[in-house]
């Protein structure tokens, strides 16, 4: 079971680092007007574990702040992999 916790845990680490790594790539795409990462696609990565990343990476590098689908979305799917978490941790009495 620690070995499953250090993977999830690397795993989390790894894609949290890629949301804020895509939020900033995209950010500097946008400001030299390059081909721009497709919004799906960073809605993905906020759902498959990145949404920590993908939050700090919106408001650290001041981008798609404006814009409804993440800084309402992006918290709500924060809220939903938290409320998955604690649902698993009481159905399921895992223990860190």
């Amino acid at each position: 079971m620690e070995l499953l916790y250090k993977l999830l845990f690397a795993y989390l680490l790894l894609i949290n680092a890629v949301g804020l790594g895509i939020m900033c790539a995209d950010k500097q795409f946008a400001k030299k007007n390059h081909r721009r990462v497709p919004e799906a696609r960073l809605m993905t990565i906020a759902a498959i574990g990145g949404s920590v990343g993908s939050i700090l990476g919106m408001y650290l590098f001041r981008h798609k702040t404006r814009h409804p689908k993440f800084y309402i979305g992006l918290p709500l799917i924060l809220l939903a992999q938290l409320s998955l978490v604690l649902a698993a941790v009481w159905y399921f009495g895992l223990r860190p």
